[in-house]
């Protein structure tokens, strides 16, 4: 059987929920010395270093004159895809692009009464650099990539965006994240994949420019750059394996419920599809369903994989448990697949994103909702957002105070800096009243 349905409160569902709970994991030690190698290299040997990865892995005939895309290249990319493609890509774009305005945020300003000014300055990095991977060596083009990363960026107005893709064979890049890319504004694209991408971004190369922020998914040696970089440039996150946790009773539809499952099983081997539901003879059915759709898929293997490693199935005793379950778990993608969702929303307090209804499912948050995609993974959504406007913008501070002010909180500024051993701290008050 591909999964074994079992009850929360069973020995079994008691052991299953302790993984869930504790599936964190803080990056692959498996590639972390060749990850850290990789970095090393390219920020003392730049483009040399970027190039050779590239011949390595991407195209044998990759060059450092070939690094960056041409104009060339960006226009005949036009030419290279459909009216169908530019539809879709239009209305994607105009639906990401209206949900994230709303997020932007406005410096302010406060004032007191004796003149003394406080406020908040919002300002966007200077430059952003967007991963976007591969796909199968170029097969599947991940259009959704560049438009979730690029034009919150733009939204944000950071000034620079880069945009950094791994080539085909051919040094080539699919005209389909071309014309994505050209769409939302990012002409600046480079061929480099993997770690030595984002080395490059990190560090800067002749070639590629250095970044203030990376964001954008990729495999376990892109997330270990990532991870090795931050600090040096803002990250978006560290993600894990995509995941997908449905609550469902009596009303969902078991074939609705396994599509979904699948719908992340194919993403990865080390997907994580759960289904909790309060209905007994769902789950069974579910397992039906999954065996009937599986061999449909192109990416069978993979889900395959994917529900006999790592697929759940819990019986809950009623909602309520469901829920509190669901909250535990901090998924990437929640869906309540139940009569009322919108009744439980209020109650949902952990997720990266959440779906609601039947007619709800998160491969329409991948592509054309409009909120981000790129979110928090292995329990992160306690305390971790969606990727968004605010990942490329930074608050300064606004202080002026009026003589005025000063002097009414000089005793109190003078008294906790001397508590605290400073005195120079409360001299650079005092001398300024003339004490």
């Amino acid at each position: 059987m591909l999964i074994s349905p079992v009850t929360v409160n069973s020995p079994e569902g008691e052991i299953l929920v302790h993984v869930l709970l504790n599936r964190f994991q803080s990056g692959d030690n498996s590639c972390r010395g060749a990850v850290r190698d990789i970095l090393q290299a390219v920020r003392e040997m730049k483009d040399e270093a970027v190039v050779a990865y590239g011949r390595k892995y991407d195209a044998p005939e990759m060059s450092a004159g070939q690094l960056q895309v041409s104009t060339k290249e960006l226009q005949e990319a036009y030419k290279l895809v459909d009216d169908e493609f530019l539809e879709s890509l239009g209305v994607a774009i105009e639906r990401i692009q209206s949900f994230h305005e709303r997020e932007m945020e406005n410096s302010w300003l406060q004032t007191r009464e004796d003149g003394t000014i406080i406020g908040r300055l919002v300002r966007p990095v200077d430059s952003a650099g967007l991963y976007v991977p591969g796909g199968k060596g170029g097969m599947t083009p991940l259009v959704s990539s560049v438009l979730m990363n690029g034009i919150p960026a733009r939204i944000a107005g950071v000034h620079q965006r880069v945009m950094v893709t791994p080539p085909n064979k051919d040094g080539k890049v699919d005209p389909h994240l071309l014309v994505a890319a050209q769409e939302i504004g990012v002409t600046e694209i480079y061929k480099a994949g993997s770690a030595w991408a984002i080395g490059a971004l990190a560090y800067g190369t002749e070639t590629i420019p250095r970044v203030d922020v990376i964001v954008g998914p990729g495999n376990q040696y892109v997330a270990e750059a990532k991870r090795q970089v931050s600090g040096i440039v803002r990250i978006d996150m560290i993600a894990g394996p995509s995941e997908v946790l449905i609550v469902a009773d009596a009303t969902a539809l078991a074939g609705s419920v396994a599509a979904d499952m699948l719908a992340q099983a194919e993403h990865d081997p080390l997907a994580l599809a759960i289904l909790v539901t309060t209905h007994g003879p769902l789950a069974g059915a579910v397992v039906a369903e999954l065996n009937r759709q599986l061999p449909l898929l192109s990416r069978e293997e993979i889900a395959r994989k994917a529900l006999v490693d790592r697929g759940v199935i819990l019986i809950a005793d009623n909602l309520e448990a469901a829920i509190k379950l669901a909250n535990s778990v901090a998924i990437e993608h929640l869906e309540l697949m139940i009569a009322d969702p919108w009744s439980q929303l209020p109650h949902i307090r952990h997720a990266g994103a959440i779906f609601l209804g039947h007619n709800t499912p998160e491969a329409v948050g991948d592509y054309i909702a409009g909120p981000n995609h790129v979110l928090p993974t292995m329990g992160t959504a306690r305390f971790v957002s969606a990727l968004g406007v605010e990942t490329f913008l930074k608050k300064s501070s606004i202080i002026s105070y009026s003589a005025q002010g000063l002097s009414a909180d000089s005793k109190h500024v003078m008294r906790l800096a001397q508590l605290e051993g400073l005195t120079a701290h409360a001299a650079s008050i005092a001398v300024r009243l003339g004490k």
